[in-house]
C-alpha cells in the first residue's frame, strides 16, 4: 500500500484563500445557479402566465439578490421594498428569506399594478416600478 508522503504530492498542502471563498453565485455556462432556484422557489408562487413579466421585474431590480440594496434610495431585496420594512407584513425573516420577499412583491405587484404584466409594461415605460 502506497503512503502519501509530501515528496511524492510537492509538499504540505497550502491554502489559498482566494479560490477557496465560496461566491454567492456559481455559474454553469452562463445560467447562474441561485437565481435559477429562487426563479424555481419564485414559480410556486406566481402563475406560470404572469412569471415572465415578474422575472423581467426582479431581474432588472435587484438580479435575483435577496440583499440586493439600492445604495440612494435604501429599496431593499428582490421586489426592491421601499421602505423595506414593508416585507415584514409577510414575515418577520424578510432581510434574508427569498420566500418572504417573493410573496411579498407578488402581492405588491398585484396590489399596485393588477400584477407582474402591469408592473413589468410600468417599469418598461419608468425603469422603476
Amino acid at each position: 500500500m502506497a503512503v502519501a508522503t509530501p515528496e511524492i504530492y510537492g509538499g504540505p498542502p497550502t491554502v489559498d484563500t482566494v479560490s477557496t471563498r465560496v461566491p454567492l453565485e456559481r455559474t454553469v455556462g452562463s445560467i447562474a445557479i441561485i437565481p435559477l432556484a429562487l426563479r424555481g422557489i419564485a414559480l410556486t408562487i406566481v402563475p406560470l402566465h404572469q412569471f415572465d413579466s415578474f422575472d423581467k421585474v426582479i431581474t432588472h431590480e435587484s438580479s435575483w439578490n435577496v440583499f440586493a440594496t439600492n445604495p440612494d434610495s435604501g429599496a431593499y431585496g428582490l421586489g426592491q421594498a421601499l421602505p423595506p420594512e414593508k416585507m415584514a407584513t409577510h414575515g418577520v425573516d424578510w432581510r434574508f428569506n427569498p420566500v418572504t420577499q417573493i410573496r411579498w412583491t407578488y402581492d405588491y405587484m398585484n396590489r399596485r399594478y393588477g400584477g407582474p404584466d402591469g408592473a413589468w409594461k410600468f417599469w418598461q415605460a419608468n425603469h422603476w416600478y
